[in-house]
């Protein structure tokens, strides 16, 4: 019985999620003109990818920015979503709902016109915060923001960490108001301070949540194209510094590479794979490290 309720979903999850991951894989070991793909060449395409000096530069290029484009997120965007629940769960403060409103609007917004608003806003020449820089005498930090290699990629970083900080301050507010409060007041009446009812008691509770935003920005992240196209376009500018898996996909398997033009499908089936493979590897080790924390975090409770 629980197996028949459980068809539809097994059959749109095969349909529209197992099959294309399958098929893409499937894919990778073909190559054709255009978006026909009729000749197997085996690993021919991941050879391609990992050894060709010209794609594989590209690759890297884009790999590594990845990793870094998941850093900065980690750090800026789930920590300030931390603080922010922290501050919004905490003591009485006038105008809670206003402020989570605050918070979360901007995620309710299209990642594209936001990009385009705060490229505007970076404009060199007449973006208001060069303007303000000038204004306030602080002109030598008005630089290109998006123009140079050394800022491009930290700057859309954080104007994406901006739109989304709002999801995981509500996911880490909702895992806060779970927390009886018997237990800060046990921790209070023990002599904790501040500090230690939040590592000791707040923090080790939200390993579950922590590991679920963990997760999600890890795949939000190596799926990440729109803010990057918005921002900057497809090319990854200014010299690939900004470029990220889902451009070099783009560019690869759709676009097709500048300057001939031609997409190759099969090459970038071999690039969605390994995007797979990381994201697949990924998750399984985030899962793996929060269940032992929170495992960990559990005995000790119970051994108190």
């Amino acid at each position: 019985m629980w197996l028949l309720f459980a068809l539809p979903a097994i059959a749109v999850y095969t349909a529209f999620m197992a099959f294309p991951v399958v098929n893409s894989m499937r894919l990778s070991f073909f190559s054709g003109s255009g978006y026909s793909l009729d000749n197997f060449v085996g690993f021919d395409n991941y050879v391609r990818l990992f050894a060709d000096p010209e794609i594989s530069s590209r690759f890297w290029c884009a790999f590594r920015n990845n990793w870094v484009f998941f850093g900065i997120t980690m750090l800026v965007q789930n920590s300030f979503g931390l603080l922010f629940a922290l501050i919004l769960t905490g003591k009485p403060l006038a105008g809670k709902g206003f402020f989570r409103t605050v918070i979360f609007i901007p995620v309710t917004l299209s990642v594209l016109v936001t990009g385009y608003i705060w490229k505007l806003i970076l404009n060199p020449q007449w973006g208001a915060l060069n303007l303000f820089l000038a204004k306030v005498g602080l002109q030598s930090l008005a630089l290109p923001w998006l123009g140079d290699p050394r800022t491009a990629l930290a700057v859309v970083t954080l104007v994406s960490a901006w739109q989304w900080v709002g999801m995981p301050t509500m996911m880490f507010i909702a895992g806060l108001e779970r927390i009886p409060e018997d237990l800060f007041e046990s921790a209070q009446i023990d002599g904790a301070g501040v500090w230690r009812v939040f590592a000791q008691v707040k923090l080790p509770l939200l390993m579950p949540i922590v590991g679920i935003v963990t997760v999600l920005t890890f795949v939000g992240n190596f799926n990440a194209f729109d803010v990057v196209y918005a921002m900057e376009g497809a090319n990854g500018p200014p010299s690939y510094s900004t470029d990220l898996m889902g451009t070099f996909f783009y560019r690869t398997g759709i676009a097709g590479q500048h300057p001939v033009g031609i997409p190759d499908m099969g090459l970038g089936a071999a690039v969605a794979t390994v995007t797979f493979v990381v994201l697949f590897a990924g998750i399984l080790l985030a899962n793996r490290l929060t269940g032992e924390r929170v495992a960990g975090a559990a005995g000790a409770k119970g051994r108190e």
